[in-house]
């Protein structure tokens, strides 16, 4: 197997090795991953919505938003699996990939990719669990697992287990999962512990909770005087309990990830800071397209406010690292670069439209 090159990627606050294949590799993973991807596509869950055709994390955002305003979701359950791409079981893995395929090159060829070990820092080790973090078809694997491990069971328990409604709404291996009632959410993921033990997957005890989070949380909160609901964070996204100006009506707010926003401008000024000395339309033609693609991202609906919050931070962090360039640069007025902004710097536009619209549109039902 013609298995090269390592380095580490970030994942939450550790720093995992990464796979990158030879070419080879990558083209034959690439032609697996497609025909294993159409048998899949046919069985995969409504509500899994992670590196499938047509789906993107802005439709999970919408589903979730739907979900809590028009259903009778009154506890969230925030969950995290613990160091998920690193633990898989590779024996488990094997036995759901045999379900639907027989063909023994290609189960052969999968086993031999999934231990086809990391080298870093010029050391080989093999691999037992987890699959290769960069590898072409690592995404695919990694929805099959939970499939079987989490979206099948949830339906079933979602049939048989409750007595109020549930939802679930997936990317990858981040998940939420709305209850009616607290006793079922409660139910839920002590189970959800056991079945998890069961396939070697752990729930991150730290990062998993169960919080207040609907449309009648504010005013019960209030009553018992417990203070604002607690916030959850999916997909780059914080939620809010909320009311809208116009009619007062609970709606879910979604702002930016505060520490991801710092570090997104941090990223920015180190670069702009390295790279203060280049022309000014090169740096001006980079600087578009970071805040542009910000924007295609984050821009969704309510967060206006935040995004020229950004966008002038953003001209803020430019402005210093010009003014830096020499003890000319110092005379460098703000009119001046006022122009600049204008010529460079996207203006915000709402890039997305409204959850329930674009929900409604996906799915007409």
């Amino acid at each position: 197997m013609g298995w090269r090159g390592y380095g580490r990627q970030r994942s939450g606050t550790a720093l995992c090795p990464i796979g990158i294949a030879a070419l080879e590799d990558k083209i034959v993973q690439q032609a697996v991953s497609q025909v294993l991807g159409a048998i899949y596509e046919e069985d995969f869950a409504n509500f899994s919505y992670g590196f499938r055709p047509g789906r993107s994390p802005h439709n999970a955002l919408d589903a979730i938003w739907v979900a809590i305003t028009q259903r009778k979701v009154n506890w969230v359950l925030d969950a995290d699996i613990r160091s998920f791409f690193d633990t898989l079981d590779h024996e488990w893995l094997m036995k759901f990939v045999e379900h639907r395929v027989a063909d023994p090159r290609t189960l052969r060829l999968i086993r031999k990719w999934l231990r086809a070990g990391v080298s870093e820092d010029g050391q080989w080790s093999a691999t037992t669990v987890g699959t290769p973090q960069g590898a072409v078809i690592s995404p695919l694997l990694a929805n099959l697992y939970l499939h079987y491990v989490l979206d099948l069971w949830g339906k079933w328990w979602r049939k048989n287990r409750v007595r109020g409604e549930v939802i679930i709404v997936r990317y990858a291996d981040d998940f939420v999962m709305g209850f009616q009632y607290r006793d079922d959410a409660e139910r839920f993921l002590q189970e959800l512990r056991e079945r998890f033990a069961k396939f070697k997957l752990e729930i991150h005890q730290d990062k998993t909770r169960l919080i207040e989070f609907g449309r009648f949380a504010i005013e019960n909160r209030e009553k018992r005087g417990a203070g604002k609901p607690e916030t959850f964070d999916f997909l780059g996204f914080t939620h809010i309990c909320a009311k809208r100006r116009k009619d007062g009506k609970f709606t879910v707010k979604r702002k930016v990830i505060a520490k991801r926003m710092r570090a997104k401008l941090k990223e920015i000024k180190d670069t702009l800071m390295r790279h203060r000395h280049d022309p000014v339309p090169k740096l001006g033609k980079w600087l578009r397209a970071v805040v542009q693609g910000y924007f295609n991202y984050y821009a969704v609906p309510g967060t206006s406010r935040l995004m020229n919050t950004f966008r002038g931070l953003v001209n803020r962090l430019w402005l210093r690292a010009l003014r830096r360039r020499s003890q000319k640069g110092r005379n460098l007025t703000w009119e001046r670069m006022q122009r600049l902004f204008a010529t460079w710097i996207p203006t915000v536009k709402i890039a997305h439209p409204y959850p329930n619209q674009r929900l409604c549109v996906m799915n007409p039902r």
